[in-house]
């Protein structure tokens, strides 16, 4: 274990608590120990996250946002500033990887460490659970639940358990006392059409799963379901953690609060996702090379359009160009009720930049020294907005002309 005695936990699982809600009760104090509900305002609208003072109403992430204004007529409600997140989220995995380099972020506000190689500098996995909760709330003014464990499963478990503001250690040789008391949902995969089909069983347990023969757990579930629930029964995960975690897209959708049928409005909504795509591509110091065009339906139906450009970009005007074009093939009369923009087959910037010429996929008639200034232009405009923020420069396109009233946008990566 690198160093680490044989009984001490080494995994942890940190979860920063109520999220985006607790970032923006972070930066506007007055809003501390208020009902703060984070999500789309409009109609269509669900929540992306709740504190804990709106829990107590009932109202959880997910829920529909008219849904939860009844249960919490007195509620804060704030649309999501996700640009604020990823600083605040920045500033936790900074700490994190001080204390050890295998460190798995598994969202904005979790992450998975292992600290088997740590404890001669930060002391065992208990100490530096404590050590790292302390330092999270001093320097960014937010809490985090911890788990620590021997696996990762257990310490997810542990963390969750443990929720707000908490920290529980499953020592060596405790997994199965911790485990099996718990109800069979808290095993990964178990949604309700499987707990359905294990209570038939008399399962409602996690330890009266591990005690099912494994035979007839396969017969309930399914042969590559079973096996799976009945290694987690039995604390049987051998995963580590894994640093080298590729982003596979990088996207932005948004939900309409109203139909959209206006062609040239969604025209700018494309555009306007370009712009947000291409700077987080460049922050990241990725380029991508297949631009994927999502739409929903009224009536939810969902399709997607791709191409696949001939060179590597992190341009939103490459974006934008390519989104537009298959946007142009796409039929509205039924009404948009969702449109998303993606860039996958990410790369290393540097590692394509021989081949890129600068990042740009030109027209055949764009000359060299265009694409060099396209490329310029960018990549100022992101010093500007760094200095000033992000609605200091905009593209003209979208200064005027209309918009959908107030949607519900999800920046993505996958």
């Amino acid at each position: 274990m690198n160093g680490a005695e044989p009984d001490t936990p080494t995994i942890l699982h940190v979860d920063l608590d109520a999220f985006y809600a607790a970032v923006e009760q972070r930066e506007d104090p007055s809003l501390v120990g208020r009902p703060v509900i984070v999500g789309g305002l409009g109609p269509r609208g669900v929540v992306a996250a709740s504190s804990y003072e709106a829990r107590e109403f009932g109202v959880y992430s997910a829920m529909p946002m008219g849904r939860a204004r009844r249960a919490c007529p007195d509620g804060v409600f704030l649309p999501p500033r996700f640009d604020l997140y990823q600083e605040a989220s920045a500033e936790v995995m900074a700490i994190l990887g001080a204390y050890t380099p295998l460190v798995e972020p598994l969202s904005l506000d979790e992450a998975f460490l292992d600290v088997a190689g740590a404890r001669r500098l930060h002391g065992t996995g208990p100490e530096i659970a404590v050590s790292i909760r302390k330092q999270v709330r001093a320097e960014s003014g937010l809490t985090a639940s911890v788990g620590v464990a021997m696996t990762k499963f257990l310490a997810k478990i542990a963390s969750d358990l443990s929720k707000p503001d908490g920290l529980i250690v499953v020592a060596p040789g405790e997994e199965l006392a911790f485990l099996h008391p718990l109800p069979v949902e808290r095993l990964w995969g178990v949604g309700p059409a499987t707990r359905k089909r294990l209570a038939r069983f008399g399962v409602r347990t996690i330890g009266e799963l591990a005690a099912l023969p494994e035979d007839t757990l396969l017969g309930a579930v399914g042969l590559a379901h079973g096996h799976h629930l009945h290694a987690l029964a039995w604390n049987h995960d051998d995963r580590g953690v894994e640093t080298g975690h590729q982003v596979k897209s990088i996207g932005h959708e948004e939900t309409f609060p109203k139909d959209v049928t206006d062609r040239a409005v969604l025209e700018r909504e494309v555009l306007r996702f370009a712009d947000k795509i291409a700077t987080r591509l460049r922050a990241a110091g990725l380029t991508g090379r297949t631009v994927q065009l999502k739409v929903r339906y009224s009536d939810f139906r969902t399709i997607t359009r791709s191409r696949t450009l001939a060179e590597h970009t992190n341009l939103a005007s490459d974006l934008a160009r390519t989104g537009g074009a298959l946007l142009a093939a796409v039929d509205l009369e039924d009404g948009v009720r969702l449109l998303g923009l993606s860039i996958q087959q990410l790369d290393h910037a540097n590692e394509v930049q021989g081949t890129l010429a600068l990042g740009d996929q030109a027209s055949p008639s764009e000359s060299e020294a265009t694409r060099q200034h396209r490329g310029d232009l960018e990549r100022s405009v992101d010093e500007v907005r760094a200095r000033f923020g992000n609605d200091a420069v905009l593209p003209a396109r979208l200064v005027h002309g209309p918009r959908p009233p107030g949607g519900t946008a999800t920046p993505i990566s996958e």
